[in-house]
This record gives C-alpha cells, structure tokens and sequence, in this order.
C-alpha cells in the first residue's frame, strides 16, 4: 500500500506541482494519475520513488516513509516503466532487461535467466534477448520495458506515460499486455496518463488532477464516469462518458435472436418466409461452420429469384462481431452503430455467430442498467 499524507511538492519560484496530496495506492491495483498537462501527475508518481522529493507531508509504503531509504535501494526495490522505454542503446535486450537483478548481485546466469523468462511473459520472441534497441519497434521496446521495469520482482511498479509514443493498434495491444500480466501478477502499480480512455480501460481506480496539482476526485472508473464532482471533471472525461460507462456491463445478459440466422446453402425462399413472418428486416447469413458472412434484406428476399442459394446474393458487410461471453454493452452497441443492419452479430469464443440484438434492445438493456 502507498500513502501520501498531505504530499506536497513547492518550487522557489513559487510553482506549485503537488497541493497537499492526500490518497492511499491499494495493494495489488492500478491506480491510475491523469489530468492534463502541469496537473502534477507525474511529480506525484516520481515521489514515490524520490526522483521527486516532497517540500511537505510524506509518502509511505506499507507504513514505511520513504525518507528513511537510500534513494538508490528504494529506486531498486520499485518498477520504473517510462516513455520510450529508456533502455541502454549499447546493451542487447537480455542485458537491458538483466540490469537491476546485476545491480542487487545475482549472478550473471540468474539474472539472464531470469530476463529470458521475463521476455516470454511479455511476449518477446527469445531470439530478440541477442537484438539491440535499435533493431526492435516501438511496442517492442515498451515490452522490454516492462520486462525490466518487473526483473528484480518488485512489488511497486511505476509507469509514467509508457504507451503514449507508439501508434494506437500497439498502444492498444501493450495495455492488453499489461491487463494480463496485472491479473496474473498482482503488482501494486501506479500509471500515468494524459488519456482518461487509457485510465478508464486500465485503472481500479483513478485520480484525476486539476491544475496546480490538486486531487479533483478519486474513485473507482466506473463511479468516475457516473457521478463525476464538478464541472471539471465532467468537462475532461468528456460528453460521452455515459457510452464510456457501458465498459462496465457485460453483454452476456442480452437477449440474442438466432430466427433470423441462417446458413449460405437456404434457399431464399426459407429466409423470404422466416422474415414475412417475423416481420425482422433482415437476416443475417453464415457459413457451414456458422462464422458470419453477411446480410441480406427482406427486399432483396423479395427480388431475388426462387431457387436461388442466399450464399449467391450480394451481401451487406456485417461490420464487426462482438463476443458474448467476455464483451461489453459497448462493444455491442458499437457493433450496432457500425452495422448496414443497425444489429448487432454476437459469437463465441470461436467465432461462430450466437445471435444478433437490434439497436432498440440494446437500447432497452442500457436503459435497465442506467436506471
């Protein structure tokens, strides 16, 4: 557990970076520090490791204030993920990642082995320990990173913007790297960001900064998202924070339609007469192994000739899929908004199409759990 009491961090021009920080860092969570810029995010989180030293109040882990530690051993003791990776140009990858192990006085075949092991956990390839930084991409770097920031197994591990340098796709696949290994690992971790979807996505809870480095409101994502304290808040998680919310519900509880699935060998007749007598717009046809392919109209059902195989008709795209056992309210309602059909196709963990939810029953089912 971290604990600042009434932390505070005055420079001799007069600028405040912390305003008397009050807030506890639960064991094994991810507490997340976001605000916008000169918010004193950061400054809060370099206090915890003495890279920033407070002007007032203290910092504790587990009970122990921090000013009773060799900066350098505390710093030892902690994970320390920052942007761009910060690994040493001159190392390979295998002696980046073996650098505080070294430095605590394991022996070089510890240490090693011990990165080689770290480098499977985060994804790298073992062939890359022998590459240098140069020779790796950005995501790769970052997963280096990490690999070093958890080498010596340190209970604390710092982040300060370690995503934000690389492109979305990777930014995205690094924090489901790092929601994996959290769940697996349990580490105390503190993050920082600028991007309240980053905290939201990431967080167990968040502290969100106000200019001049005071504390606007720490809570729990979704608390965040619902019941924001003031207009600043409100203001810097943005409009759409109610389709933010809808992270928090899972989709498993919608009520999914498989009348209107049917297969490419069916003959339009079967689908022309499914839909007359539903009165559904539209069905949605699949593959033998029930993967998804598209959707037909009921005027195209119309139209089309008897006899006809529906695998034979021109087919609107579906969109994209959304998965029923692990997805959310708003991956379906996104599924929705982006489908011809205005409905969204849900599958399992194969890929095979379960059912499809219109846009008014997805709204019906927000509505339920918005009330």
């Amino acid at each position: 557990m971290i604990t600042f009491e009434g932390a505070a961090k005055h420079y001799p021009d007069g600028t405040v970076a912390v305003a008397g920080l009050d807030l506890t860092v639960a064991t094994g969570r991810t507490t997340v520090f976001v605000g916008p810029s000169g918010s004193g995010k950061t400054t809060s989180l370099r206090m915890i490791n003495r890279m920033v030293e407070p002007t007032s109040g203290t910092v504790r882990i587990d009970g122990h204030d921090i000013r009773g530690q060799d900066p350098a051993v505390l710093r030892r003791s902690i994970g320390y993920v920052i942007q761009q990776a910060g690994l040493f140009p001159h190392r390979t990858v295998l002696d980046n990642i073996a650098t505080v192990p070294l430095l605590l006085g394991w022996r070089r075949g510890r240490a090693r082995a011990r990165a080689a092991e770290l480098m499977e956990l985060v994804g790298l390839e073992s062939s890359q320990g022998r590459r240098y930084p140069h020779q790796l991409s950005g995501g790769q770097q970052q997963r280096v990173g990490v690999a070093r920031a958890l080498a010596a197994d340190p209970p604390v591990l710092l982040m300060d913007e370690p995503f934000s340098a690389v492109d979305p796709v990777v930014r995205a696949s690094l924090q489901d790297e790092l929601l994996r290994l959290q769940k697996e690992l349990r580490k105390t971790i503190v993050f920082v960001t600028h991007d309240i979807d980053e905290a939201v996505r990431l967080g167990d809870r968040i502290a969100v900064f106000r200019p001049g480095g005071v504390l606007a409101q720490y809570d729990a994502p979704e608390r965040l998202l619902a019941a924001p304290v003031d207009d600043f808040v409100e203001s810097f998680i943005g409009y759409d924070r109610g389709v933010r919310r809808l992270s928090f519900f899972p989709a498993r509880d919608l009520a999914l339609d498989d009348g209107g699935v049917f297969e490419e060998e069916d003959r339009v007749e079967r689908a022309r007469t499914a839909l007359e007598a539903t009165g559904v717009p539209w069905a949605l046809v699949v593959a033998r192994d029930r993967t998804p392919l598209g959707w037909v109209s009921d005027r195209q059902l119309a139209e089309a000739p008897t006899g006809v195989v529906l695998g034979g008709l021109d087919l609107a795209p579906y969109g994209h899929t959304f998965n029923v056992a692990t997805d959310s309210l708003r991956a379906a309602l996104d599924a929705a908004v982006l489908s011809p059909a205005g409905r969204a196709v849900g599958v399992d963990e194969d890929g095979c199409v379960v059912g499809f939810v219109s846009q008014d029953d997805l709204g019906a089912a927000i509505w339920s759990v918005s009330e």
